[in-house]
């Protein structure tokens, strides 16, 4: 199957899912000039969105029946095959030639299932979760891993270019979704390092700033320390991505990963200690939040908390 290349002028864009990251990325389409139909479960989450001049739908199916490529970006893949594959989905509204793109980090499976599903009914799908949080979709510098036909990702890249920096095609359908989890295995064990380098520094009476100038543009610098570090040190543990979304993540990692023989004990100690959070309550908060589980493990107060 082939699809025409995308442009403002001509084409019509729906999207599925306007969360702290979906609201950022369909807002630069809409910057863009692409003419926007959007659905989210909570009407409130799209006002921004509907006062740009982005129209609204009652369901995923009439996002689809008003559009010519449909994005989706939700929270966990039950939500995903609810909002795709559902009665009132988005492929049930979908004319043959459109394409469904889902965002959401999700199974590798699925994204292959829906795929097969699509093309039955002559309608394109593309797997493309992203990384880079709050940050990179306010700014419009997500990474994004897409999985699915050469042809059709790159008739979409104008849509890529509007939202993120660096575009890498990774393969067939679902190639986009196991690079997620490559992604989020190097994240989960970072994000303990600089929770625990943090912790260390503070129980030391070290001035956490001025740590941050050695330590952050060496051997030692990573993008977690650089953007998440200072929420830290500034007690904001606001999501730029929810701790159930990451525990959600790791699990599907961890699922793969049996599948295919591996042991991952690195993965599996961030998984508990991330349970562990979102048992103190924490669920809602960033992944930086982190830091509060460490905190609590070593009875110390982080700076009042």
């Amino acid at each position: 199957m082939s699809i025409e290349k995308v442009s403002p002028d001509k084409t019509r864009i729906g999207w599925i899912g306007t969360g702290v990251m979906g609201s950022s990325m369909c807002g630069h389409l809409i910057d863009a000039g692409f003419s926007t139909t959007v659905y989210s479960r909570t009407r409130e989450k799209a006002q921004s969105l509907l006062e740009k001049g982005a129209n609204w739908a009652e369901t995923p199916r009439e996002v689809a029946e008003q559009s010519d490529v449909v994005f989706s970006i939700v929270g966990f893949p039950a939500d995903v095959r609810e909002v795709l594959l559902g009665e009132d989905g988005a492929l049930a509204g979908a004319a043959s030639g459109t394409a469904l793109v889902d965002m959401t980090t999700s199974e590798p499976s699925l994204a292959v299932e829906i795929s097969e599903t699509a093309m039955e009914c002559g309608v394109h799908a593309v797997d493309a979760p992203v990384s880079g949080g709050d940050i990179g979709a306010k700014n419009g510098m997500l990474s994004i891993m897409i999985g699915g036909e050469a042809a059709i990702v790159n008739a979409l890249q104008p849509c890529w270019e509007a939202m993120g920096q660096t575009i890498v095609h990774q393969g067939g359908a679902g190639a986009g979704q196991h690079t997620k989890m490559v992604n989020q295995t190097l994240i989960a064990t970072n994000m303990i390092g600089v929770c625990e380098a943090l912790l260390y520094g503070y129980k030391a009476g070290l001035d956490l700033p001025t740590v941050m100038e050695s330590v952050s543009s060496g051997a030692a610098g990573s993008w977690s320390l650089s953007n998440l570090g200072p929420r830290i040190m500034d007690n904001n543990f606001e999501p730029g991505f929810f701790v159930e979304h990451f525990i959600k993540d790791m699990g599907i990692a961890l699922e793969e990963s049996k599948r295919m023989g591996l042991t991952m004990p690195g993965l599996t100690l961030a998984q508990e200690l991330y349970l562990s959070l979102q048992e103190m309550g924490h669920g809602k908060d960033g992944t930086h939040a982190l830091e509060l589980a460490l905190a609590k493990m070593s009875n110390v107060d982080w700076l009042g908390r």
